[in-house]
């Protein structure tokens, strides 16, 4: 599962590349909304004052224009990293978060003690945050995102972004951990106890932290004595009322538990 995922995000990373590679002849040509950038300075503080100065303005298409010649006529100067980092801000200003992806993680390899690492990372998991659908769909970009919160708390547990790093984790979280107890609502419904059996344990292994965990180990009571597992029932039924004693379910399951035969 693991190696799988790393290959997708690969797969992600290279995609992502090759959208830069072709929007750039398009960033330079005078068709669409964009015209070029403006900049003729050789100084590229004064250049970077100039892009700056568009993206503060919120004159993003500019912007993108002016930091992408920044990367190409100034790639060793003091203010590329900085550059950079804008230019991936432009693109996330215009909802365009494939492209800031790019942005941000040649950032990160390519300028490591950069200053902007520690913010580069934290919009790298926003970027992700914001391509994650809603929980019915393919969540590739929700683990994508999850991964690079982790990342970005451990690196930088004292952040300013710390705080609402854990909150938008535990929000993506909660939208796997929906994800499966439903896929496991369908199965029981459909008497199929077996598959529910295996998704309410998929959720209990991988999202005991989330506010869905109790759902699902109720659901996997339900099912236990159905099936008349009754000391497995009994088993999971004292782990509900020692992890979950404030849990909405935690009278049924009592209920449950005084009707199981001796």
């Amino acid at each position: 599962m693991r190696k799988n995922f790393r290959k997708d995000r690969g797969l992600f990373k290279n995609l992502a590349a090759i959208a830069v590679l072709i929007s750039v002849p398009l960033i330079f040509s005078s068709c669409g909304s964009s015209k070029g950038s403006g900049i003729i300075t050789d100084d590229p503080e004064k250049a970077y004052f100039i892009a700056k100065s568009h993206y503060d303005k919120q004159d993003y298409l500019e912007s993108i224009d002016d930091f992408n010649l920044i990367k190409l006529r100034f790639s060793g100067s003091s203010i590329i990293d900085k550059a950079a980092y804008y230019l991936g801000m432009s693109y996330y200003k215009r909802e365009e978060y494939i492209l800031a992806v790019y942005e941000f993680e040649n950032l990160l390899k390519s300028y490591p003690a950069s200053t902007f690492t520690e913010d580069s990372r934290y919009m790298l998991a926003m970027c992700y945050y914001n391509l994650s659908p809603r929980y019915n769909l393919d969540q590739t970009y929700t683990r994508y995102a999850i991964s690079e919160f982790q990342n970005f708390i451990e690196l930088y547990p004292k952040s300013r972004n710390a705080g609402e790093a854990e909150k938008k984790l535990n929000e993506l979280k909660n939208k796997l951990a929906y994800k499966i107890l439903k896929s496991a609502e369908l199965y029981y419904k459909m008497d199929n106890y077996k598959s529910a059996i295996i998704y309410y344990d998929n959720l209990l292994e991988e999202f005991f932290d989330t506010d869905y965990a109790d759902d699902a180990l109720y659901g996997k009571i339900q099912v236990l004595i159905i099936k008349k597992k009754y000391e497995d029932a009994k088993k999971e039924i004292e782990r509900f009322e020692k992890k979950f004693s404030s849990s909405p379910f935690i009278s049924k399951v009592k209920s449950i538990k005084s009707q199981i035969p001796a």
